[in-house]
């Protein structure tokens, strides 16, 4: 069975700006230091497949349009392909958090293709920077790394 790496995207590749956190334009889109290499290694010597899943607030709304996103997005993931890093999938939830929409991390609604095939998912990893990543990892049978200045008691690794 396949070993995941389910990644969340800001604020764990990539530095979450402050007031909007949202990558909006080239200008705001920043690389963590070393986050090419660690995915590379990941990737190719642990042999893990690498998912990408990312709550992004009111996508394709007024605030946040998606011909706003998408170059941001498209630069971040032809980075990554160039430095031989290839997402599996790109799973995005444009939805608001008062939408409860079951897709929004922490739910599995994106997921299900994962929970229900041939993947090692106590073997799996979500990483993320924010407590619905490590909820995700609950929901999922997955184990989590919580990329944030607190611990967590409930991930194996807090940074």
């Amino acid at each position: 069975m396949k070993k995941v790496l389910f990644i969340d995207r800001d604020g764990t590749l990539i530095i979450e700006p402050p007031v909007t956190y949202q990558i909006d334009s080239l200008e705001k889109l920043e690389f963590y230091p070393h986050a090419f290499q660690y995915m590379a290694r990941i990737a190719n010597e642990l042999d893990y497949e690498l998912v990408l899943v990312s709550n992004q607030d009111g996508l394709g709304t007024d605030s946040f349009p998606m011909d706003t996103f998408v170059p941001a997005h498209q630069k971040f993931i032809k980075a990554f392909a160039n430095e031989g890093v290839v997402f599996k999938e790109e799973l995005i939830d444009p939805s608001l958090p008062s939408d409860n929409s079951p897709s929004r991390k922490p739910g599995t609604a994106m997921l299900t293709h994962y929970i229900k095939g041939n993947y090692d998912l106590a073997n799996s990893f979500v990483i993320g920077d924010r407590e619905t990543d490590v909820q995700l990892a609950q929901n999922m049978g997955c184990k989590a790394i919580y990329l944030n200045k607190e611990n967590h008691s409930d991930a194996v690794l807090s940074t």
